[in-house]
């Protein structure tokens, strides 16, 4: 069975908005779908439903006034909070509908109102629909939610059916601690089982569950949108310089531009500093691109074994090796590419790094270093020693089954990027013929190592193909087919504005 984090789900409910299906859409599905539910335990009679300020109590109003619409059901509905409150556009539009369903409602701001004023609404109720709570909760639980949870699961012990809404009530959707929860006789989920409802511990609160489908679209899961960028680490107020990513891109010999590419590109991304080894012919060419650049020179005219002893401390120093771009294939770099990679923490390789990829290589790195590859069709070909598939679900499958085997996050660059830890698989849109232009290969390296510096290597590939493409995508607007790799490099930073991703 397939199982879902909160912050997962949370991100595929924006990419949903997104591509047009909206929030009160799946509110409506959610409620509609707790209602029947309930008219499957309880043919006719009193419910009482105990509804949270947000999403979650948002799904029981949209359900009590399904519920009020039939005949043979009295509909009460105890909000915890004030109305002005409650947290989203969504749950306040379907809680002003209640007035109009004929369904008694009462605010309650604290304990002893909730015990003075409603506890007859507890003891009359056949059934109780528990909404405190989904998967945003966030901390420790506090007044009236402590006592509300108290009262439902003593009427639970009297006999009486508890549904929980997505989850039990205080119960972590995740698998962690928690302090107090809903003892439900049935959770009804949506979408996707959460993580934490298969925890042996909350086995005890969950009682039957039912996984229920409330009409998410498949894109909004399978593609990479502005849901996923929102899981990104954010850069906090208090942070020191480092604290957001210090790289150290490996590139250069017969060719300058591609190592400067991706090193401005990790800048333009959010990096705090960006080193950049590079051999001694493109030194001076490399530091001409920006002052922002910090440039070291290796010890001959490409990348070789012996440089091993200068980039050491520079490898320690720094958070994430980007490595590949513009080194050529001489075979004594391809040597020291192999030699340098055990040595990485997190590595990012791309062109001709991944020359240097073998069985024998990804054995020796595993578990010691975390490695995203980024090969376009030709290479990730070679990679493999076998063609790169043509339809798009065998590419799938060949991306995922490479990645499992080698325990590496792989991003097929394409038309549809790919991108795969060999557990999950997610495609990306982005982007537009404009960018086969040399160097765009380059930016997304640069942008991947930044991101990868404080994010999982998963999330930071799907996210960097999104933005690079994002940003091909403004760059083409203006440009059109004579879009240049500094034009996408340029685009970036309005990409990261516009999701607030720095």
């Amino acid at each position: 069975m397939k199982c879902i984090s909160s912050l997962r789900m949370k991100a595929i409910d924006k990419n949903c908005e997104c591509l047009g299906l909206l929030p009160v859409q799946l509110m409506e599905n959610a409620g509609a779908i707790i209602a029947q539910n309930v008219r499957e335990k309880l043919e006719s009679g009193r419910v009482l439903f105990i509804a949270g300020r947000g999403n979650n109590g948002g799904d029981a109003f949209v359900a009590a006034r399904h519920l009020a619409g039939s005949s043979g059901y009295t509909v009460k509905v105890i909000l915890l909070g004030k109305v002005r409150d409650i947290g989203t556009k969504e749950a306040f539009h379907n809680f002003s509908l209640l007035k109009f369903s004929r369904v008694d409602m009462l605010e309650i701001t604290d304990s002893s109102q909730l015990e003075a004023e409603a506890s007859d609404w507890f003891l009359e109720a056949d059934l109780l629909v528990d909404a405190i709570f989904g998967t945003g909760i966030n901390g420790k639980i506090r007044e009236p939610e402590l006592t509300a949870i108290d009262l439902i699961n003593q009427e639970g012990k009297a006999g009486k059916t508890v549904i929980s809404v997505d989850i039990p009530s205080g119960l972590d959707p995740d698998g962690g601690d928690f302090e107090k929860a809903v003892h439900a006789g049935l959770t009804v989920t949506f979408h996707h089982m959460k993580i934490g409802l298969l925890s042996e511990k909350a086995k005890e609160y969950t009682g039957m569950i039912k996984v229920a489908d409330i009409g998410i679209c498949a894109d909004a899961e399978q593609y990479v949108g502005p849901g996923d960028l929102m899981m990104l680490h954010r850069r906090k107020s208090e942070g020191h310089k480092g604290d957001s990513g210090k790289i150290l891109v490996i590139g250069g010999g017969p060719y300058s531009g591609a190592p400067a590419l991706a090193a401005l590109a990790a800048l333009k991304a959010g990096a705090d500093l960006v080193s950049v080894a590079v051999p001694v012919p493109v030194a001076e060419i490399v530091a001409s691109y920006s002052p922002n650049l910090i440039v070291r020179k290796l010890s001959s005219s490409v990348l070789c074994p012996d440089d091993l002893s200068i980039l050491l401390d520079l490898i320690n120093s720094h958070d994430v090796v980007v490595m590949g771009m513009g080194l050529g294939r001489a075979a004594e770099t391809l040597e020291a590419v192999r030699k340098i990679l055990p040595f990485c923490r997190k590595a990012v390789l791309d062109a001709d790094a991944l020359s240097a990829l073998s069985g024998a290589i990804f054995e020796s790195l595993a578990g010691n270093c975390e490695l995203i590859v980024t090969p376009h069709s030709g290479e990730f070909a070679r990679l493999r020693n076998m063609e790169t598939p043509e339809s798009q679900e065998s590419r799938i499958k060949a991306v995922r089954d490479f990645s499992e085997e080698k325990g590496v996050v792989t991003l097929l660059k394409g038309k549809i990027d790919i991108i795969s830890d060999g557990k999950k698989t997610l495609l990306n849109r982005t982007g537009n013929p404009g960018m086969t232009v040399g160097g765009t290969g380059d930016v997304l390296a640069g942008l991947t190592g930044s991101l990868f510096s404080r994010n999982p290597a998963f999330l930071a590939a799907a996210c960097a193909a999104h933005i690079n493409g994002a940003a091909g995508d403004l760059a083409f607007e203006k440009a059109g087919n004579g879009l240049l790799a500094t034009d996408v490099l340029e685009k970036i930073p309005e990409i990261i504005k516009e999701f607030n991703i720095g």
